[in-house]
């Protein structure tokens, strides 16, 4: 039994262990793991820390791009209603300054056309007042057709204007 390797073998391994014993070097292994397992465990916990508050983040943008949208979505159809209105102000203002330019316009035509009759009546009224200061003057003589003739001119240009 002696002889056999395997013998010294178990041995000098049982030795070994005692002196690792006497040593301390299980305490040391063992502190060593202990300390890595709570590092480990450690880092876990850090992880699960870290993945919850990314959930949060995550959560909190999904909600603030929601609401985000939701505010575009609301401002695009302000807008559109704003545009909308715009438009109707501007078409009812267009036709209210075509209107009044309308009534501009027929206003100087009948303004125009006063004019111009009484352009035509001033004509006639000096045409008449001219054939009958050259009737009378052939017709009548003298002072007294003198005098009738600047009276008639009067009346007939008073009348006539």
């Amino acid at each position: 039994m002696f002889f056999d390797p395997e013998t010294w073998v178990a041995i000098a391994f049982v030795i070994l262990m005692v002196v690792f014993g006497y040593l301390g070097v299980f305490k040391s292994a063992m502190s060593a793991l202990d300390k890595r397992a709570e590092r480990i465990k450690t880092e876990l916990d850090d992880a699960t820390r870290l993945k919850q508050e990314a959930a949060k983040v995550l959560a909190d943008y999904k909600a603030r791009s929601a609401t985000a949208e939701r505010e575009a979505a609301d401002i695009i159809a302000n807008a559109k209603s704003e545009a909308e209105r715009i438009a109707t102000e501007a078409k009812a203002k267009m036709e209210d300054f075509v209107a009044r330019r309308t009534k501009t316009a027929e206003s100087k035509i009948a303004l125009a056309e006063a004019q111009a009759l009484a352009d035509v009546r001033a004509a006639a009224a000096e045409a008449a007042v001219q054939a009958a200061s050259t009737i009378l003057s052939q017709s009548v003589r003298g002072q007294v057709a003198d005098d009738l003739l600047a009276k008639g001119i009067t009346e007939v240009r008073q009348k006539l204007n």
